[in-house]
């Protein structure tokens, strides 16, 4: 593959609900372009996109793939996203870094979830948008449906620049209404327009030149004068009225015939911005934020928008050069990490492929194998001229599964393991729950984690278990106590003694304090701190139900001690066990968390919703309206929370999600702090049996 400068260059990310076809349209350009002697095919797992084994074996899109495509001396970078809502991060990845997106829409089942999912992100990035009507060979397709859906849908006005021959089985090509020629098959040829179409044609044409004509005054006076405009001012004002957000243009395909695959490489060179062409973009520099302009000959900016491992090459870098240029076998300075990087093994990736390059441009996505260091977020720069690009906002992990070993030799490799995980993916987030003892992995969604796990044992040989998180109670008092607990201990020799008598009470200023009020020669004030050492493990390990306690003031007034048997060990028993009495008698409860829940929903699932939220303990505090949804805003026990990515999409059909945050612990319902305790109790038991 020859090099490419930065007006040659054009990124789009292919986006849509799963299933709507991007994979194997990037076939057919593919094959269209002869980069491949043939289609590839899901079901075989021979697609260039499709090529991570998890992603053969389960017939989806799991990661974003770059396929770059030469056509008319240009490189187009298609970037074919994940359809499915738990790959999300991947689609926000392949936004990130694109110049405008095509939404593939499915012409037997119209706009979908996914599809709405990846418009909104495409909305956020303010990027250029094409809309196309994808597999029109099939038997239930319905173009004017599927179009009407995706009307209704948008804000935007949508425009045809092209009209379907035939439907269904007959559909076999394509009216281009820029040229008012007809395409049949892969397009390579121009013919007539079937006379039974040419009123439809003739009409859809004047639509199309007085859009065109809004692009620009000049043009604009031309059309009112002259009534037309040139193939040549027709382009022109619709690249214009697209790239300024005024216009979104549709075109027709059947990806796995090769039908609509010339036009639409037409449209993305003819009617989408060169790097050279978007708004320019930000980073923050030694003295605030700087312009990055796509030039090569301008300090290097460049983003990692994705990191893989691979048992074979190592670990894999994406990025994309925003400014500057990198050479192979240059060093790069990564302003993340605060070190130098060495660029041996710079490629091009088309699927598995890796096309050795010598020089990326401005604007361009490359990869880079084997560095030490760069994850994914970081920005290469000059070490001269340090640069960070904006990191995008990533939808929060609210999917949550406890991990474990499967194996002894597993528990070592789970740390390190996840870590590379978590760097891999923006979406995945992994802790230590100290009040549960879990290790904790958050994800989108249960096939996310569960590819998650999947690359764990394959990519990084660690046996992983899931396991149902616990909801990371805590335990309280709720009125004054006091005990008192005489440690003796005589077996020959020296011998342990220690006598503690203590008071607690409930506070609400800190989750802990330890005080005296000793008098006298009864107890020296050098056994406090063992004392309080036996107390702060004892909290640690929880009373009732095994979580941590919090909230209590602790009071030492008295104790003995003996001049020869009395030692901080024998205090710091006499004082956790002072405490688990004091404790006892102080109306021990359980507190839960409880969290701010705001889940988006459409209007009509908003009584489904509600209703819902009210047998999970909720309360709901308010609801409003946002772009078309309506937003409830509750209180939500945590423990009620924990398998709720599953649930609001069930209830809305996909379309409702939610983010959630900690606010505040409330204490937990007698009856159901009585199954806590008992549940306790019997797993206690049953580990002293063992």
């Amino acid at each position: 593959m020859k090099e490419y400068t930065t007006e040659l260059l054009r990124n789009i990310a292919l986006v849509s609900h799963g299933g709507a076809g991007k994979t194997m349209l990037t076939e057919a350009f593919l094959h269209f372009t002869g980069a491949t002697t043939r289609i590839g095919s899901i079901d075989d797992g021979t697609t260039t996109s499709d090529y991570d084994e998890e992603e053969i074996r389960r017939k989806i899109s799991i990661f974003t793939s770059v396929i770059p495509v030469e056509y008319r001396d240009h490189k187009i970078n298609l970037l074919d996203a994940p359809g499915f809502t738990d790959f999300i991060g991947e689609v926000v990845s392949a936004l990130s870094i694109a110049d405008a997106a095509l939404i593939v829409v499915d012409s037997v089942a119209g706009i979908e979830v996914g599809t709405e999912i990846a418009w909104r992100h495409a909305d956020e990035f303010k990027l250029p948008r094409f809309i196309v009507m994808n597999r029109l060979d099939r038997d239930n397709a319905n173009y004017v449906r599927a179009l009407a859906s995706v009307e209704e849908f948008s804000e935007t006005r949508l425009i045809k620049v092209q009209l379907p021959i035939g439907v269904k089985q007959d559909f076999k090509g394509v009216v281009d209404l820029i040229r008012m020629k007809a395409y049949l098959g892969d397009g390579k040829n121009a013919s007539d327009i079937p006379a039974d179409m040419k009123d439809e044609a003739d009409q859809a044409y004047t639509e199309l030149v007085e859009a065109a004509a809004e692009g620009e005054d000049a043009l604009l006076e031309k059309y009112l004068e002259s009534g037309t405009l040139t193939d040549e001012e027709l382009l022109r004002g619709l690249k214009k009225v697209v790239l300024s957000g005024d216009f979104i243009p549709v075109f027709c395909a059947a990806g796995g015939k090769n039908i609509g695959t010339a036009r639409l490489l037409d449209a993305f060179i003819d009617l989408t911005a060169s790097p050279v062409e978007i708004p320019v973009r930000t980073a923050e520099g030694m003295s605030g934020e700087e312009e990055i302009k796509a030039s090569s000959t301008d300090p290097l900016a460049a983003y990692i928008w994705k990191t893989t491992a691979d048992p074979f090459v190592g670990r894999m870098t994406y990025f994309r050069v925003f400014s500057g240029s990198v050479k192979a076998d240059s060093h790069v300075w990564n302003q993340n990490k605060g070190a130098e990087e060495r660029m041996s093994g710079l490629h091009v990736q088309r699927g598995k492929e890796q096309i050795p390059m010598k020089n990326v441009h401005a604007g361009d996505i490359a990869s880079v194998a084997k560095l030490t260091v760069t994850a994914t977020g970081d920005t290469f720069c000059e070490k001269g001229h340090p640069l960070s690009m904006p990191i995008p906002e990533y939808p929060s992990a609210l999917y949550q599964v406890a991990i474990g070993p499967k194996t002894q030799a597993d528990a070592a490799k789970i740390s390190p393991s996840l870590t590379r995980l978590c760097e891999e993916d923006m979406t995945l987030s992994w802790h230590n729950e100290k009040s549960t003892n879990q290790t904790i992995l958050q994800g989108m969604g249960d096939q996310h984690i569960d590819v998650a796990i999947r690359r764990a044992e394959t990519k990084f040989q660690v046996g992983l278990e899931t396991f149902e998180p616990k909801v990371p109670y805590r335990e309280g008092i709720t009125k004054n106590a006091s005990a008192q607990y005489r440690h003796k201990k005589q077996s020959g020799g020296s011998g342990q003694f220690g006598e503690v008598h203590l008071r607690i009470e409930p506070f609400t200023e800190a989750d802990f304090q330890f005080d005296d009020e000793l008098v006298g020669m009864n107890l020296s004030k050098s056994y406090l701190p063992a004392i309080e050492k036996g107390i702060v493990t004892s909290m640690a390990q929880g009373i009732i139900a095994g979580y941590p306690m919090s909230n209590v003031r602790v009071i030492v007034y008295d104790g003995k001690e003996h001049p020869v048997d009395s030692k901080p060990v024998a205090f710091e028993i006499a004082g956790r066990e002072a405490f688990k009495l004091a404790v006892h008698d102080a109306s021990p409860v359980l507190f839960e968390p409880i969290m701010n829940v705001r889940v988006v929903v459409p209007e009509a699932n908003m009584g489904d919703v509600m209703s819902d939220m009210n047998t999970r303990r909720g309360r709901v505090q308010g609801t409003e309206s946002e772009r078309g949804s309506t937003v409830v805003m509750a209180q939500v026990p945590l423990a009620q929370m924990l398998r709720y990515t599953t649930n609001i999409r069930s209830i809305t059909g996909g379309r409702g999600y939610f983010t959630m945050k900690f606010d505040h612990y409330e204490m937990v319902p007698k009856h159901l702090a009585a199954d806590i305790i008992e549940a306790h109790k019997k797993e206690s038991e049953e580990k002293k049996e063992e």
